[in-house]
């Protein structure tokens, strides 16, 4: 799970490049649908906040995330800034369920946003602000969508991603059609390698990567499952250097090394609070 979701990051940069922004995110979200169509069905009384996540967790999500990409060259400092879902995760709980937080997980807010903050001072990454302001975006917009997912406990998680793949694919398939309108009218002449990449995201990251993370969490404790996730980052960081050849300079994998240690402490502490009754 943590090497697909580390590797993605690798397949939506190709994606997005051989393609277009918005009709790769089309693309993604209508395998997804294509996927999950058997599990997609009418859920009472939950319809309204289906709605809202798949239009925001398909949708919006997607156009943050895939022109961060699209305009950046510096793919590491994405991950790692893609890390302040996490701690937004968390302010907005404290905001919307008065949740209690002590000292520990304030250090851990503090030093996630430092870690990136880091990353803005860094000549390799420094360039990457507007990359890194829609990263930011991107993570709040995960943030709300984690937060509705409370409200969906009981609804099965293929019909969830089902909704999502539906909204999503209308969101973007809509804002493709009149904002790419030549990408659009290329899609039957895509190669499949280039479709290899849109269905590694789909399939690896969303389908299995997402479908596994359940499976782990109905089977054990949040505590153990949700802290080994912290990998996930670290490959993405050194695999996109790798890939496409990008420096790590000592700030950069300072600044990555102390948000990663803030969202640790915050998911580790988070974790423990949730096998609480």
């Amino acid at each position: 799970m943590n090497i697909l979701w580390g590797l993605n990051v690798i397949a939506v940069k190709m994606a997005v490049m051989a393609i277009a922004p918005l009709t790769a995110g089309f693309l993604r979200q209508l395998i997804v649908l294509v996927v999950c169509a058997s599990a997609l069905r009418i859920v009472p009384g939950r319809m309204r906040l289906l709605t809202i996540l798949g239009i925001l967790s398909g949708g919006v999500f997607y156009v943050a995330i895939n022109f961060s990409l699209a305009i950046s060259d510096n793919v590491g400092a994405l991950a790692i800034a893609g890390q302040l879902g996490v701690p937004f995760s968390l302010l907005l709980a404290i905001l919307v369920f008065r949740e209690r937080i002590r000292l520990p997980r304030i250090a851990g807010i503090a030093l996630s946003f430092g870690g990136v903050v880091l990353l803005v001072f860094d000549p390799a990454a420094a360039r990457e602000v507007p990359g890194l302001a829609l990263t930011a975006i991107g993570s709040f917009i995960w943030a709300i969508c984690s937060l509705i997912q409370r409200y969906l406990i009981g609804v099965p998680v293929l019909t969830i991603y089902a909704w999502i793949g539906f909204w999503g694919t209308i969101t973007l398939g809509t804002l493709a059609w009149f904002i790419e309108p030549v990408a659009m009218r290329a899609i039957p002449d895509l190669p499949l390698r280039t479709l290899g990449w849109v269905a590694f995201s789909a399939l690896g990251s969303t389908v299995i990567g997402q479908g596994s993370m359940s499976w782990l969490l109905q089977r054990h404790p949040v505590s153990i499952v949700t802290p080994l996730t912290l990998a996930a980052p670290v490959v993405s960081v050194f695999a996109a250097s790798w890939y496409f050849g990008t420096p790590l300079t000592v700030l950069m994998l300072s600044g990555g090394a102390v948000a990663m240690l803030g969202v640790a402490i915050v998911t580790i502490r988070t974790a423990r609070a949730g096998d609480t009754p």
